[in-house]
C-alpha cells in the first residue's frame, strides 16, 4: 500500500514568498505571496522579516483550507551557506545560527531554512533545505583562478538544474546518476553547469558568462578596473551596472523578453542584434563547458524563464546541437523541486545531511 506524505515547500524571494503544498508527487496548492514595499521597509533587515513572512505564510495556508496538522515535513530554499553538499539537509541549530549571524551572503533565500524550522518545530515534524545555491561538487582544479587570492566559487541554480536533469533522464528511461548534462539556466541571471554522473563538476556563474536580462555577465576586466578607478562611478554604481542594470536592460531599457520580441517584430534592428548576441553568448557558455566532460555529453538542457522564448532557444539550439541533443524545459519549477527532494528523504531514497561545520 502506498504511503502518502504531505510536504510544504517555501521559496522566499526579495519581494515575494512562493509557497506550495504537495502530496507525494501531486501539487495540491501553490501561491505567490507578494510583499509590498512599505511592509518590507518596516522590516529592513532580512533577519527581521522572519516573523512577518512566517505569519503571512500561516495565514495563507489557513485560508487555503489546509491544516498544518496534515504536514509530514517542511522544506525551504537553501540560503547563502558556506560550501555544502548537494541534496537535503536537516535544519539544525548550527545552520540557524549561521544564517542568522554570519551568512556567506545576504539574500532572502536565507529565510527558507529559518521559516521552515519555525513552522515545523511546534508540529514536531522535520524541516529541511534542499540543493542549496552554494552546494559545491566542483573538481578541485575548477576552483583555481589566475589570481591566487581569488578562488572560483560554485554558485549556480543548483535546485532547478538538478531537477531538470532528473526529469530529462527519467524521460529517456535512465538515471541522472548515469548521465552527463550541460544545463543553461536562463533567468534574470544566467548560470551554466556541467553535470557528470549526478554531480555538478563545474559552473559558469551569473557574473562570469553570458549577459542576462539584467546582468552584465563576463566583460573585459581591464575596462572594469579602469571604470572603478575613474572617479566617475561609486561602488554602488558599478554593482548596479553588473547586477540590475546590465545586459538586455542596459541595451534596450527592458529585461522582458516578450517586449523585446515585440520591438524586433516592429522592425527594431538594434534590438534584433542585441537579442541575437544574447543567444550567441549563451551558446558560447555552453560550448565552454563541453571540454569539462571531454565531449561526452548526453544532453543539453535549456531551462529558466527565458527558455519560454522559442526565438532564443532556436538560436541557441542551432549553435550547440552539434555537441548533443537539446531539451527545452522552461520555467524554474523550484517549489516542486524542493518538495520532491524532501519526498525522497521521507521515503528513505536519500539521507539528509547534517550541517555541523561553520566553514568560512
Amino acid at each position: 500500500m502506498m504511503q502518502f506524505y504531505t510536504v510544504f515547500a517555501i521559496n522566499p524571494g526579495s519581494t515575494s514568498t512562493k509557497i506550495g503544498l504537495f502530496r507525494n508527487e501531486t501539487e495540491l496548492w501553490v501561491q505567490n505571496l507578494v510583499h509590498r514595499e512599505q511592509e518590507l521597509r518596516e522590516h529592513e533587515k532580512i533577519g527581521e522579516q522572519l516573523a512577518y513572512r512566517k505569519e503571512r505564510i500561516l495565514e495563507a495556508l489557513k485560508e487555503s483550507g489546509h491544516d498544518v496538522s496534515e504536514l509530514s515535513a517542511i522544506v525551504g530554499r537553501g540560503g547563502m551557506l558556506p560550501p555544502v553538499q548537494a541534496g537535503g539537509y536537516t535544519v539544525n541549530q548550527c545552520m540557524r545560527e549561521r544564517l542568522q549571524k554570519s551568512p556567506t551572503g545576504f539574500h532572502a533565500s536565507n529565510l527558507g531554512a529559518l521559516i521552515a524550522d519555525a513552522i515545523a518545530k511546534p508540529l514536531a515534524i522535520p524541516a529541511y533545505i534542499y540543493d542549496a545555491v552554494s552546494a559545491d561538487e566542483l573538481y578541485e582544479i575548477a576552483h583555481i583562478t589566475g589570481i591566487p587570492e581569488v578562488s572560483r566559487q560554485s554558485f549556480c541554480h543548483v535546485l532547478n538544474a538538478k531537477a531538470t536533469c532528473r526529469q530529462a533522464a527519467e524521460k529517456t528511461g535512465r538515471r541522472y546518476q548515469d548521465m552527463n548534462f550541460l544545463v543553461a539556466h536562463l533567468g534574470g541571471g544566467i548560470s551554466i553547469s556541467a553535470h557528470e554522473k549526478g554531480k555538478i563538476v563545474d559552473v559558469i556563474t551569473d557574473d562570469a558568462g553570458p549577459f542576462s536580462p539584467e546582468r552584465s555577465g563576463s566583460i573585459p576586466l581591464r575596462t572594469i578596473v579602469d571604470m572603478c578607478y575613474s572617479n566617475e562611478y561609486a561602488h554602488k554604481d558599478m554593482v548596479y551596472k553588473l547586477r540590475g542594470m546590465g545586459g538586455l536592460k542596459a541595451h534596450l531599457g527592458t529585461h522582458d523578453c516578450r517586449e523585446i520580441e515585440e520591438m524586433i517584430a516592429d522592425g527594431d534592428e538594434y534590438a534584433a542584434k542585441v537579442y541575437e548576441a544574447f543567444a550567441y553568448q549563451i551558446s558560447k557558455g555552453i560550448g565552454e563547458l563541453a571540454p569539462v566532460l571531454k565531449g561526452r555529453v548526453d544532453m543539453i538542457i535549456l531551462t529558466g524563464g527565458v527558455a519560454y522564448s522559442q526565438m532564443i532557444t532556436d538560436w541557441v539550439t542551432e549553435r550547440v546541437s552539434f555537441i548533443a541533443d537539446v531539451e527545452v524545459i522552461p520555467g524554474e519549477n523550484e517549489l516542486a523541486s524542493l518538495a520532491l527532494g524532501a519526498l525522497r528523504i521521507l521515503r528513505g531514497e536519500e539521507s539528509a545531511h547534517e550541517f555541523l561545520e561553520l566553514r568560512t
